[in-house]
């Protein structure tokens, strides 16, 4: 859910420099020639999906909205752009006005996809659509790596709640962006303040090592915490012997000790033997909570252990691995004054090819309702397709349609995952788990 939805109070900038001199040195020149009111559709796809990934989360979507309302030159951009003289008076004159008054179609927020899909589709003048280029990418490219990433430790998980804690570990700013794209690929909470002011993320978080070397002994720094947060709290238990930490923990808090945490060590290991040993004390109800530098591997390591919940910090916040998914926005269309649209696509050597002409997209599924193809096309919708089309409005006629929460996209991922075959989920290293189908 935005801060606009939550009701909170929030100073949102002008987005309109998250973007690259040369989207507005072509607006300048196509002003000039004439062309810049043609009207054009772009499409925002990926050619592949990164190595060994099985599909792609549509993740961003929220924020690409939000970008395009903000998508302003106020006067202290202006400013900006003349006195670096990025494009001339015409032009300024121009983007003094700009309002974005097309129409823009996608992928719901936490759908899946493929390479080829059309992810998102933007409709307007050429002048009105190219400027939007980078941060569409920008976004999309962020969000939908980190929601990847977290669909895969979803899995892994099997079910087990999942901790984003990744903010110490990238862009601050970035950070807030990766937690709610956790959010959408299957993480339920977060560490990061900001994310939950934002975007309505609950919060979770207890104490650091720091806080039990701040104290003359361990026992001291459990009593403190247990005293102000409660017996429900989750006391950190790695900082010097765990299992005389553990036996602390219980006789200060009692078996009502809400969850240790494991930081360091052979997890599986300790969490076995933790496990025991709470047990053995009577605190049978005591969660065992593990960190510790986590990626969707290690967690499917952990799939036998005796642990209640992850928590995942660097290795998210990267993609694991893959901190982009290589999306890119291309004009595929265009047409000049009533004329019909005449489809255009790139046809350079290197892989770098893309098809022409507006597209829809639909998902095929067997007779078991289990996908089986993404088709793409640019002609008439299949009859047997017509009501599993993908794309839906998200802009008309400049006015925003397709805000939701943040939940929706959570839940559309989980069924959209499950609409896959099973090879799906595999973490092993495989080819896209639909092929997909490029209709005319």
């Amino acid at each position: 859910m935005s801060t606009a939805e939550l009701g909170l109070p929030v100073d949102v900038p002008s987005t309109a420099l998250f973007t690259d001199r040369y989207e507005l040195t072509m607006l300048q020149a196509a002003l000039r020639s004439g062309a810049a009111q043609r009207r054009s559709v772009f499409e925002a796809f990926t050619r592949r999906l990164p190595e060994g990934r099985r599909y792609g989360v549509v993740a961003g979507t929220g924020r690409v909205l939000d970008a395009v309302e903000n998508f302003r030159f106020d006067a202290p951009v202006l400013d900006f752009l003349r006195r670096e003289r990025v494009v001339d008076e015409a032009t300024l004159e121009w983007l003094a006005g700009y309002r974005f008054t097309g129409d823009i179609w996608g992928y719901p927020e936490g759908e899946v996809y493929f390479p080829g899909s059309p992810v998102l589709r933007v409709e307007g003048t050429f002048a009105e659509a190219v400027v939007l280029e980078t941060v569409v990418l920008s976004i999309l490219n962020h969000d939908s790596a980190i929601a990847a990433a977290a669909s895969r430790m979803a899995v892994a998980a099997g079910g087990r709640p999942l901790m984003e804690m990744g903010a110490r570990r990238t862009h601050e700013l970035a950070a807030v962006a990766a937690s709610r794209a956790a959010y959408v690929g299957g993480f339920r909470t977060s560490s990061n303040l900001a994310a939950g002011f934002r975007y309505g993320i609950p919060t979770v978080g207890t104490s650091a090592h720091a806080f039990t070397l701040l104290h003359d002994t361990e026992r001291d720094a459990f009593t403190a915490q247990v005293e102000s947060l409660g017996r429900g709290t989750t006391l950190l238990v790695d900082t010097y012997d765990v299992a005389t930490a553990v036996r602390a923990a219980v006789e200060i808090a009692g078996p009502e000790l809400g969850a240790v945490r494991i930081d360091s060590g052979d997890l599986l290991l300790l969490a076995h033997r933790v496990r025991q040993q709470l047990d053995d004390l009577g605190a049978e109800q005591t969660r065992i909570v593990v960190t510790s530098d986590l990626d969707e591997y290690a967690i499917a390591s952990l799939a036998a252990a005796p642990v209640d919940s992850y928590g995942v910090g660097t290795s998210l916040v990267t993609g694991s691995g893959h901190p982009t998914c290589s999306m890119v926005y291309k004009l595929v269309a265009r047409a000049a004054g009533g004329e019909p649209l005449v489809p255009v696509a790139k046809k350079s050597m290197g892989g770098k090819t893309s098809v022409g002409g507006r597209k829809w997209a639909a998902r095929r599924v067997d007779e078991d309702g289990v996908a089986v193809a993404e088709v793409v096309g640019s002609g008439a919708v299949p009859e047997d397709l017509v009501d599993r089309q993908l794309l839906v409005p998200l802009v008309r006629a400049g006015e925003v349609v397709g805000r939701e929460p943040l939940e929706a996209a959570h839940v559309r991922h989980i069924e959209a995952r499950a609409g896959l075959p099973l090879s799906a989920t595999q973490l092993s290293r495989g080819e896209p788990a639909l092929p997909t189908e490029q209709t005319t």
